[in-house]
């Protein structure tokens, strides 16, 4: 194993998985570039074997140990992508190996890992996040002699990443500006970033992170890893704890801008993707062109290249994306009202508080506090978000007492 990540050791893994990976396409995407007055460039690693960049690190790790270390197999935690890389190599090099992931891995990721290992790949349950995944899988692989495939904080593994910058300063037809990559325990953007300084120095680096797990920011504000005290698990293909040990340096000292993405806007860009590209991301894929339009508008024309890092979307999550949309761009709001237990009560907040274009989306009786009054949940879908102040003050007028549940407030993630 190489001591230090360096464009060697990247360029050896070029060579490596060659046989292996797809070259995928570095295609201009016109929605992107005309809102952002930059010409965009998506990487799509959503088309590459598994659907994940993953396969290239877990391969080039996998296929650069010893024949003892092929013989004791491997073992990895993965919140899904990672696994897929690790049991595909698995059964393409014929050794055995476990996969240990959260319990809040899509079932998607869980029955491709199953395909993609067959017979020699046993998929384990454990926990509710990926670094409680992380523990188990290195006890197993402590007390088993398994070879532990880490999916970012091992130089094998980061070299592999690596090749995803080795492909797009090949494929560009001329120079890459910017490159904006998604950010989960570093592997990814530490292998390109590693490339780019030393290909193409003055490239602009930005890392794009989910608000709810913003573990590389925290890192560089504490001046290295820190475990998260909370975890929003809902961009799992990025849901980090703890950002990599080897890879925080990496970042700290080669990268130019780390970036976080409410989870909202997020969710706005993968049905942009989805409804005008034509392209399935999953939450974490659409990481990187989401903080693309919160970073460049206004910087002026260049050449954007933007990491579409995975395509792995149960399609049942769909219906939580539109909601996080909605509520993203000001278009679904949530109220509790509380009704007096009298006829007509629920007529004149029909009538009197919700004009045309107002619909009622949700709607459920909490509980009767009393025998006069009870309060109800109700979710207000509207026409144009410009539209909630008027809302508000016809509410605020209402003899009714009605009280907004901001986004920010813990119940709201209640009617996610």
């Amino acid at each position: 194993m190489s001591a230090k990540l360096n464009a060697a050791g990247i360029e050896q893994a070029a060579r490596r998985l060659a046989p292996v990976v797809r070259r995928t396409a570095l295609e201009e995407n016109p929605r992107l570039s005309a809102l952002l007055g930059n010409r965009v460039l998506l990487k799509r690693e959503d088309s590459q074997i598994c659907r994940s960049y993953k396969v290239r690190g877990a391969f080039n790790l996998i296929s650069s140990l010893t024949d003892e270390e092929l013989r004791r197999g491997v073992v990895c935690a993965s919140a899904g992508n990672h696994g897929q890389g690790v049991a595909f190599a698995c059964s393409r090099l014929g050794i055995r190996g476990r996969v240990f992931v959260p319990s809040n891995t899509p079932r998607q990721k869980r029955e491709r890992i199953e395909a993609f290992g067959g017979d020699a790949v046993e998929l384990v349950v454990v926990g509710s996040t990926y670094d409680e995944a992380s523990a188990a899988a290195h006890w197993d692989s402590e007390h088993t002699g398994a070879v532990y495939v880490h999916p970012f904080d091992d130089v094998r593994t980061m070299e592999g990443q690596g090749t995803v910058a080795r492909e797009i300063t090949q494929q560009a037809d001329g120079a890459v500006d910017t490159v904006v990559v998604p950010v989960g325990g570093g592997g990814l953007i530490s292998g390109i970033a590693v490339w780019l300084r030393a290909h193409s120095p003055r490239t602009r680096i930005v890392g794009a992170e989910p608000a709810g797990a913003a573990s590389m920011r925290a890192a560089l504000e504490h001046g290295g890893p820190v475990a998260l005290p909370e975890l929003d698990s809902f961009v799992d293909g990025a849901a980090v704890g703890k950002v990599g040990a080897q890879a925080f340096p990496l970042v700290r000292d080669l990268v130019d801008e780390i970036v976080t993405v409410d989870e909202g806007a997020l969710c706005t860009e993968m049905l942009d993707l989805y409804q005008t590209d034509g392209i399935i991301a999953e939450p974490a894929g659409a990481l990187a062109s989401a903080a693309a339009r919160q970073v460049l508008p206004g910087a002026g024309p260049g050449t954007v290249a933007c990491v579409v890092s995975g395509g792995n979307n149960d399609v049942s999550r769909y219906a939580e994306v539109v909601e996080r949309s909605l509520a993203h761009v000001g278009l679904r709001h949530y109220f509790l009202v509380t009704f007096p237990q009298q006829p007509g009560a629920l007529r004149h907040f029909l009538d009197e508080v919700l004009a045309k274009g107002e619909d009622i989306v949700a709607f459920e009786y909490v509980k009767k506090n009393n025998r006069e009054t009870g309060p109800a949940l109700v979710g207000i879908e509207l026409e144009r978000a410009q539209d909630l102040d008027s809302l508000l003050q016809r509410m605020q007028d209402s003899p009714l007492t009605i009280d907004r549940i901001s986004p920010g407030s813990p119940w709201f993630s209640f009617f996610l």
